[in-house]
């Protein structure tokens, strides 16, 4: 199962998809359109692109587990893009995502003007290979 995977901020939408198999996450673009009607329209178009089967967004959780306004605020989005695309959506808890993308990109030896345009595309793919070997 082709999966499409979201690291999903304010600012930047960070895009990971599976392979076939459902074994291997690679990184794919970041998103930064304003609005979330173009975001919507963005991530629409990247899952007719790469032949997407399942959306699987990063929900972020508060340290103690519990939902705040941002869960809640992604989990609208990806309500909204799988009544958009028809396709179905998993929450997968994305704690530590992005401080463990800055810390690959920065042992990468990734600049900090370079490691901020890669960072939301990197955590899409840790929190989607995280979903990929939980579910193997």
């Amino acid at each position: 199962m082709k999966i499409l995977a979201f690291d999903y901020g304010e600012a930047r939408i960070g895009m990971a998809v599976s392979d076939a198999m459902g074994i291997l996450a690679t990184p794919l673009e970041t998103i930064s359109e304003k609005g979330r009607e173009a975001q919507l329209a963005k991530t629409a178009e990247a899952a007719e692109r790469e032949g997407a089967e399942l959306l699987l967004f990063g929900l972020p959780k508060r340290m103690d587990g519990t939902r705040g306004h941002r869960a809640d605020y992604t989990e609208d989005f990806a309500k909204e893009l799988s009544a958009r695309t028809g396709l179905p959506y998993a929450m997968w808890d994305e704690r530590l995502s992005s401080a463990e993308a800055h810390r690959l990109l920065e042992a990468g030896g990734v600049s900090g003007k370079k490691r901020k345009t890669k960072v939301d595309k990197i955590a899409a793919v840790i929190i989607l290979q995280g979903y990929l070997d939980a579910h193997s």
